[in-house]
């Protein structure tokens, strides 16, 4: 099977430029499996997650939505054009949670290059990437960056 053929072609580091900003393809609408498995998996159990009946009386008058599913489903809509070239994750920071997110919201993804440098290595980059989250009203609900070593087109291995 060549594996070069079920990767994006405009996605190595010599596709990314500083300036450049990507709309993602893909929207995910968040549903009641995606906040309680997720919550559940990574041991979160702030009530505000899983207690309809308490958030009822509270500030948001219903349950919220990990923080930590917002930043993993915006990070994963960047992922096709940003990460399937990816050697390693190197870092993730600047995290910020804009607006709360709820059942039944629509996320969409884009993504801006900040930097592209040279890796010390031959066959790969750096790229440094800004996420940005929105809503279906199109308000900004995350923003962080990512720092990842990219794949060089002229080092993708041989099909096997």
């Amino acid at each position: 099977m060549n594996l070069q053929s079920l990767t994006g072609s405009h996605n190595y580091f010599e596709d990314f430029e500083p300036g450049q900003v990507l709309r993602h393809a893909r929207g995910k609408t968040i549903g009641e499996i995606d906040n309680t498995m997720f919550a559940h998996l990574v041991m979160n159990t702030a009530q505000g997650h899983f207690n309809e009946h308490a958030m009822k009386a509270g500030a948001f008058g219903q349950r919220v939505y990990f923080g930590g599913l917002t930043a993993s489903m915006i990070i994963g809509l960047a992922a096709q054009d940003t990460a399937e070239n990816a050697l390693a994750e190197l870092g993730i920071t600047g995290i910020r949670l804009k607006v709360m997110v709820f059942h039944g919201d629509t996320l969409y993804a884009c993504t801006e290059v900040l930097e592209a440098r040279p890796a010390d290595r031959s066959d790969a980059g750096i790229v440094v990437f800004r996420h940005l989250g929105f809503n279906q009203r199109d308000e900004q609900v995350f923003e962080g960056q990512r720092r990842v070593l990219l794949k060089r087109r002229n080092f993708v291995g041989t099909p096997a």
